[in-house]
């Protein structure tokens, strides 16, 4: 079958799969799983980027959409603190699934990404939830004309959606405005002369924005504009638009783009950096996507207890006469010979070593009736490590109750977003509203995030 413009490899799969409920299981890897996946290789870029080369630890493919991302716990603060989790984008190619890389801008001022560079190495292996995200190329696209917009990191699902119509037959026709800072700041450079020179439909403009022109500079200046835009594609109101970068570029880019005839549902962008807004829409979407992953993980694991199939056990045909292994004639053991150590006697300290660890544990039961109270509300949040009640109302936050009272809870965004004031709930009910900073998994651990939760009932909470 001829192939007209452009068609990811799976489209023909899911049509040649018969019946809906079959294709939903071809269609299944495709949704946000949870998994671990390990470092491979490590490669600088330029730009202060450096490119992570992960495959799966349990030996299945990556299968995602160009422009995807991951979301990636670090554990910055040790093995057994709450790891820090960030999304980045893929800036492999879907096609090359055995292994996929994200790219990594390092942000002197960051938490997390100066410790990714610093810290993660071949054999680093991380907890992993993806692919996330609504920006990426279309699985079928007869036409398959793009300008691509990227700004200093924006690159990166960028260079996965070249990366991938490089590696397909088919018609396509591609232009990347690329904006860097500095000549020497653009990364994938090297591959991309190459691109431009290997495949006839992928064309690259650099650009330097506003800074001073080198005099050896061949490339385009200025910020994105009007101007720019109508130089570099003429015909952009024919083509579907991706950009990406941070958000006064993006800004920027959404004023200029119906100026020149793009009509607003060509232009799909990706913010690398944003307002509270922005962030937490992303935040949303890492928080639907943990759901579906817990829920395709335990409809998968059903699924396979159910259609177990019945094997036909075949059993090989041996002679009649079976040749024993020969074995080693070994040193006769007396039954009633002295043992080296007394049985009963272990048996004893093993008793007595028990109870000694059951009165223990009985000394260190920790009774809330014993701690202070403080407040004056309905309900009572008993945190056993400050050995403190507090009377609070059904409406009260729990972490600005908390830390009113003197208990010590860390957190950063206090909106449920960053997952660093997590605490383990004993018993009782809370109602919660995050936006993405807590996993399924760890909610139905007892986990929860004070600084979005209200108490529905008495609270016993390990803090």
């Amino acid at each position: 079958m001829r192939i007209r413009g452009l068609e990811m490899p799976w489209n023909r799969v899911l049509a040649a799969t018969a019946g809906p409920g079959a294709a939903a299981h071809a269609l299944g890897p495709w949704h946000p799983q949870e998994f671990q996946a390990e470092c491979v290789e490590t490669i600088p870029e330029a730009g202060d980027m450096m490119t992570f080369v992960f495959r799966r630890l349990d030996g299945a493919p990556l299968a995602f959409r160009s422009g995807q991302y991951m979301n990636i716990d670090f554990p910055i603060f040790g093995p057994d603190a709450e790891p820090a989790s960030r999304s980045y984008s893929i800036s492999s190619a879907p096609t090359e699934p055995w292994t996929f890389s994200v790219t990594v801008k390092e942000d002197p001022n960051g938490l997390v990404s100066p410790w990714a560079h610093e810290n993660v190495r071949p054999g680093t292996v991380l907890d992993m939830l993806g692919p996330v995200g609504a920006f990426h190329l279309p699985d079928h696209d007869r036409r398959a004309r793009y300008l691509l917009l990227a700004a200093g990191a924006g690159i990166t699902p960028l260079m996965s959606m070249i990366r991938t119509i490089h590696s397909l037959p088919g018609q396509a026709d591609v232009i990347l405005l690329y904006h860097g800072s500095a000549p020497d700041r653009f990364a994938f450079e090297d591959e991309l002369k190459f691109l431009t020179v290997a495949d006839f439909r992928i064309k690259v403009v650099y650009a330097l924005g506003d800074r001073v022109r080198p005099d050896d500079w061949s490339g385009q200046v200025g910020r994105i504009s009007r101007a720019l835009i109508e130089t570099v594609a003429p015909d952009a109101n024919g083509r579907q638009v991706y950009a990406c970068g941070p958000q006064g570029y993006l800004d920027t880019v959404m004023d200029v783009l119906p100026r020149v005839g793009v009509d607003e549902t060509s232009i799909n962008v990706e913010f690398f950096s944003g307002d509270r807004e922005t962030l937490r829409e992303y935040a949303e979407e890492v928080a639907l996507a943990g759901e579906l992953a817990e829920e395709i993980a335990t409809h998968t694991e059903e699924a396979q207890e159910a259609l177990v199939p019945e094997l036909e056990l075949y059993e090989t045909e041996y002679a009649e006469e079976v040749v024993e292994p020969y074995v080693e004639p070994t040193e006769a053991v007396d039954a009633e010979a002295e043992v080296p150590y007394d049985v009963e006697e272990d048996a004893e300290i093993a008793v007595a070593g028990t109870q000694e660890a059951a009165s223990a544990d009985e000394e260190n039961v920790v009774d809330p009736a014993e701690f202070d109270t403080v407040g004056t509300g309905a309900l009572t949040m008993s945190f056993v490590r400050s050995g403190l009640n507090i009377r609070v109302d059904k409406d009260d936050n729990i972490l600005a109750a908390a830390r009113q009272a003197g208990v010590r809870i860390g957190a950063n965004c206090q909106e449920g977003m960053c997952g660093s004031c997590k605490i383990v709930k004993l018993s009782g009910d809370v109602d919660m509203h995050h936006q993405g900073g807590i996993r399924a998994r760890e909610i139905d651990a007892g986990k929860f995030l004070p600084c979005c939760s209200t108490p529905m009932s008495d609270l016993v909470v390990d803090a």
